[in-house]
């Protein structure tokens, strides 16, 4: 029976896998909708499609936001598939259970925030100020929602009991708001690429000083100067970090973080130089969130405290003892 357990809460880590990355591509294909203005592509009807469940003879457009509205209901029942799941193999009051729920309760945010872009009509060619803090909301939802299916798929995979974050230095815990910060300023400049294409380097250059241009594209020069400044303490944090603990789990998380980092800089670099082309916004964005989650997985590691009952089991220890030193562990 206990390996019977055992194996399922395997199963369960490599379905919340699944699901984690079901949702960064979800995440992707919103922005592919963003990048190509499609937002308006199903009119202003929501959840219906120009008024009906599936359009007819669709334009490119109303086939991008449908195919988005298709791919996001997918991930509501994913999600909560997701859910039951954990409440059948975890106990009261577990972990992985409470960061299910969360997981549950950011998809639905995010699909009333999603609802509102379309019944607002924040979409298209909309330059408004609203629209631009509705997507800082939007993307910070996003980001929380990623944490929280990352959360739940660790917890799952490794097995750990128990977390103890008040134990993680102030600086590991700064680096999750840091990129946050970058990635609201960049879901801004995104926009401003979408509403007004650079036709040249030297003519974007121009738009972003320029004081007849909009506001929008004056702001986008913030977000270069926060990635640098953010990319900077990401360094700084992680090569603490593999100056004392190389070797174990945290250091290799931090290798990880290094890693992605350095090269999304270079990636936002090639963003900038090729004047922002859709599909280079869409994986920089990729890059972007596989950062946000390896920074996530950096601060879980190392607000692991000891084992959790199930690794200890699967080593070789009884049942009964290995709970036992997992409760001791995680006191």
């Amino acid at each position: 029976m206990e390996g019977s357990g055992l194996r399922s809460r395997r199963q369960f880590g490599q379905y919340a896998v699944g699901v984690l990355a079901y949702n960064i591509f979800v995440v992707l294909w919103g922005a592919f909708v963003r990048a190509t203005g499609s937002g308006a592509g199903c009119g202003d009807h929501w959840p219906f499609c120009n008024g009906t469940v599936v359009p007819h003879s669709p334009a490119t457009a109303t086939v991008i936001e449908f195919m988005h509205r298709v791919t996001s209901g997918i991930d509501i029942a994913l999600v909560i598939g997701m859910c039951a799941w954990a409440f059948y193999l975890y106990p009261r009051r577990h972990i992985v259970r409470r960061m299910a729920i969360f997981s549950l309760l950011f998809l639905f945010v995010e699909a009333i925030l999603g609802a509102g872009l379309v019944l607002l009509r924040y979409v298209a060619k909309d330059e408004s100020a609203g629209r631009a803090w509705y997507l800082s909301a939007h993307l910070t939802n996003t980001m929380l929602l990623l944490g929280a299916l990352a959360v739940t798929a660790w917890m799952a995979w490794t097995g750990a009991a128990y977390l103890r974050l008040h134990r993680v230095p102030r600086a590991l815990l700064w680096t999750l708001p840091v990129t946050l910060a970058v990635g609201v300023t960049g879901a801004i400049a995104a926009l401003g690429d979408t509403l007004f294409p650079a036709t040249s380097f030297a003519s974007g250059f121009h738009q972003d000083f320029s004081s007849a241009s909009s506001w929008l594209l004056r702001l986008r020069l913030l977000h270069p100067a926060i990635a640098i400044l953010g990319a900077g303490y990401l360094v700084w944090v992680t090569v603490s970090v593999l100056r004392r603990r190389k070797e174990d789990s945290v250091g290799i998380a931090a290798a990880r973080v290094l890693g992605i980092t350095c090269f999304q800089l270079g990636v936002g670099a090639m963003n900038v130089t090729l004047l922002a082309p859709v599909w280079m916004q869409i994986f920089h964005l990729f890059m972007a969130d596989l950062l946000w989650i390896a920074v996530a997985v950096m601060v879980l590691e190392s607000g692991r405290v000891g084992e959790g009952a199930e690794e200890l089991a699967v080593k070789g220890l009884p049942a009964a003892k290995a709970r036992s030193s997992a409760i001791h562990r995680g006191a």
